[in-house]
């Protein structure tokens, strides 16, 4: 493409109609801004402060004012000559120059030597020359270079504006390097490279034409057009960056063609095609919109799955068949959030999809929970108070381990919270409620009405002792059908209705003794620790068949030491007179911090019942302890445990350690616990134990490390089961990034089986350009 040559008189400058007829005809390119020669009568041969109106489009009727250094009058040739730090606005429209002659009869501006002009969006153009003409909306600029948002430089040997709203580039060169301070001939890391280039301002987006993609000025990849948005939109309707799968053992090859849609200024839509080889395609939608008062998010899909599902024997060893999952196929899910007051809101959070099987084979996020979850609710906020109505509902997705038919259904559940200020007594009264309808197909329903009321008063005696007393009453009160089946499996088939109260006082001391050291840097504390309980003992509940739902869980550990109930929840509730005492020990210095806790609970009474390997299944407890050392910022180590001192056996315990110094860090974790949490869900009292499924042990070592240099890093995890001894997961990560540009090779591969089958491992490539997005390969 030829350029028109740069004048190199006056005389011909003031012809520029030929130049800019000659410019259109070659395909040169120019730059426009508003420009209007009536107006050069309020010109001011003094600097002037510009107040620019963003947004509101220069017209013949904004004045013209400018300043610089000298200015010249030519009456013959009717033209006027700027020199000297010349500089020239309208509006919001900015011109530079070193020297600027403007004709008078042609309306025509000539500006040579370090033009420099602002557009409206904050974008700034640099050329060597340009001449602007049609009140500053027609022109042409050489060897121009524009530096636009986000770091974003765009380059070419000339530009040609059109009506304000076009800019065709010639031999154009775009990136969002940082250009080489020392070398300014060196190639950026990456650039696209184009005989053409059209930059429509209207639309905000840039077209290229006959484009290279070079990387570090080597050409890869050539693209006969190439399309962007404009650095400085924000949001833009186009089709993002395409993606292609070269193999997925469910999928294929596959593609995907995504197209953005912006509605208007708070919400938008997004729609993806997916394309395969192993199966039928996939239309998916993400909706999004956000409201002066609140958020919705919807996503769904739409597939045709020709996978045909196959049995398998679950870990309760009966045969499951793979479910309706064959044919049209599909999930919807919706999120929302809405203010109706500054008091209340309302929301929803609902996730359901087909099949489980379909979700593995179109890779729908979600994919490998137990459960999809969904709830809608309302809740308020007040002074101290908090308060929730919501109703809950799961979809069972590994019938490997669940039943779907034995979820519950929360129609509806309850909660309120209120904590008052401190009281004539000194004290705070605080009231909580949590009430709820259960309903199973398969197990007990039920409907629960329950009451907290919790008073604390604390005190500080003389000697710097604290004390903390609480009075506590705890009520329920159910009614229940199917108790005889899961998960309380009770000897009876009638509906009952039964109930608790339970009264409860304790007191807690705590008297530390503080003390300096290493002239003044250093404090040490010694803590000792005491609480005496009583309430009534009601037992576990069995006796009275008083359900179970939130309780199903027991955590005696270091953070429940000196807890009033032990339980999850309220359905289940710790009673008997009981005394935990415990030391607490502390050592600060330097940035050093080493900080211990031991303790123990002796309790009048034993509950034979709770969960296997409890730690109180004598009248004097498991020993908890707690550890935490980190000596310096590089380490830091915290373990717990608890230990049996019958047996000297260790009933639970967990680890957690963090080392690194610069450029390197490691990580890892290890947690043994004899028996998982689901133990009540799988006993039947009635018939006998229940399956190794859910008693087995969990022993479990995991760990990581990652190291970085410069711009490159790598890091790497893995999570492996000791009981079962096999892997759980395992991953990688490589990466580099700069200024501009990121990839990233990741490796994952999970050995969790869901409905019968394993995922084979995963690999995912990424690719980031700035400004341009990513896009990535699995």
């Amino acid at each position: 493409m030829t350029v028109v040559p740069r004048p190199t008189s006056c005389s011909h400058l003031l012809r520029p109609r030929t130049i800019l007829q000659a410019a259109t005809a070659l395909g040169s390119v120019a730059a426009c801004f508003m420009f209007d020669p009536a107006h050069v009568a309020h010109a001011q041969f003094r600097p002037q402060v510009m107040h620019l109106d963003m947004g509101k489009p220069a017209s013949k009727d904004d004045p013209v004012t400018f300043q610089a250094d000298t200015v010249d009058y030519n009456d013959a040739e009717h033209t006027v000559t700027w020199s000297g730090n010349v500089q020239v606005w309208q509006n919001d429209h900015v011109l530079r120059a070193d020297r600027i002659i403007y004709d008078r009869d042609t309306g025509v501006v000539a500006a040579r030597g370090n033009v420099a002009t602002v557009q409206p969006d904050g974008s700034v153009l640099y050329a060597h020359y340009a001449e602007l003409t049609g009140g500053m909306k027609d022109g042409i600029m050489l060897h121009v270079n524009a530096a636009m948002a986000d770091n974003a430089k765009l380059a070419a040997n000339g530009l040609r504006r059109t009506a304000g709203k076009v800019n065709d580039l010639s031999r154009a060169v775009y990136t969002a390097c940082e250009i080489c301070a020392k070398d300014k001939t060196k190639p950026p890391f990456w650039q696209f490279r184009a005989f053409g280039a059209t930059q429509d301002m209207e639309h905000q987006k840039i077209d290229f034409r006959d484009a290279f993609f070079d990387i570090m000025g080597v050409p890869v990849l050539y693209l006969p057009f190439f399309s962007i948005t404009d650095p400085s939109a924000q949001r833009h309707s186009g089709f993002l960056m395409p993606g292609i799968t070269p193999h997925d053992r469910y999928l294929g090859t596959y593609f995907t063609i995504p197209y953005y849609w912006v509605l208007n200024d708070q919400s938008d839509i997004t729609v993806q095609g997916l394309f395969s080889t192993r199966t039928g395609p996939q239309i998916s939608a993400q909706y999004r919109n956000r409201f002066n008062f609140g958020r919705l998010n919807v996503q769904g899909a739409l597939a045709y799955d020709t996978h045909h599902p196959y049995e398998y024997v679950n870990g309760f060893g009966e045969r499951v068949d793979g479910g309706g999952s064959h044919g049209v196929q599909g999930h919807l899910f919706v999120q929302g959030q809405f203010d109706i007051n500054k008091h209340w809101r309302a929301g929803i959070n609902a996730r359901v999809a087909t099949s489980a099987d379909y979700m593995r084979d179109y890779r729908v996020q979600g994919y490998g929970a137990d459960t999809l979850r969904s709830n809608i609710y309302v809740e308020g906020f007040g002074t101290g108070a908090y308060t929730r109505l919501d109703t809950q509902f799961y979809q069972g997705l590994n019938q490997g381990v669940i039943h779907n038919a034995d979820l519950p259904f929360g129609l509806p559940r309850y909660t309120y919270s209120f904590l008052s200020q401190p009281d004539a007594l000194g004290g705070r009264l605080s009231v909580d409620t949590t009430d709820f309808n259960v309903y199973r197909a398969n197990g007990t329903s039920d409907q629960r009405g329950q009451l907290t009321l919790n008073w604390d008063r604390p005190f500080l005696a003389k000697s710097g002792q604290q004390f903390l007393l609480t009075l506590r009453l705890d009520s329920m009160i159910y009614r229940a059908t199917k108790l005889y089946e899961q998960p309380n499996y009770y000897r009876t088939s009638r509906a009952m209705v039964s109930g608790q109260v339970l009264p409860t006082i304790a007191l807690k001391t705590n008297w530390p003794f503080v003390r300096t050291f290493a002239h003044g840097r250093g404090t040490q504390l010694i803590e000792p620790i005491a609480q005496a309980i009583y309430a009534p003992n009601t037992g576990m509940g069995v006796n009275d068949y008083i359900p179970n739902e939130d309780s199903l869980a027991y955590e005696f550990t270091d953070s429940t030491l000196f807890s009033l109930n032990r339980y999850q929840g309220t359905d289940r509730l710790d009673g008997g007179l009981r005394a935990n005492v415990g030391v607490h020990a502390n050592w600060t210095w330097n940035g050093h911090v080493v900080d211990l806790l031991a303790g123990e609970s002796f309790q009048e009474h034993i509950e034979h019942d709770r969960l296997p390997y409890s730690g109180l299944d004598h009248h004097i407890s498991d020993l908890v302890a707690r550890a935490r050392v980190s000596p310096n910022q590089y380490l830091d180590f915290t373990a717990r445990m608890r230990l049996d001192p019958h047996t000297t056996t260790v009933n639970f315990a967990d680890a957690l350690f963090s080392a690194g110094i610069p450029h390197v860090h490691i990580r890892g974790g290890y947690i043994w616990e004899p028996v998982t949490p689901y133990y009540y869900y799988a006993t039947d009292y009635l018939y006998g134990s229940p399956p190794n499924l859910y008693i087995e042990r969990t022993s479990e070592l995991s760990g990581g490390a990652s190291f970085d240099w410069d711009n490159w890093r790598v890091s790497g995890f893995t999570r492996r089961s000791l009981s079962r001894n096999s892997f759980v997961t395992v991953g990688g990560d490589l990466g580099y990034n700069n200024d501009c540009f990121g990839i990233d090779f990741m490796y994952l591969k999970q050995y969790t089986s869901v409905g019968g089958q394993q995922r084979n491992s995963t690999y995912l490539v990424t690719v980031s350009l700035k400004t341009l997005g990513v896009f990535g390969l699995k």
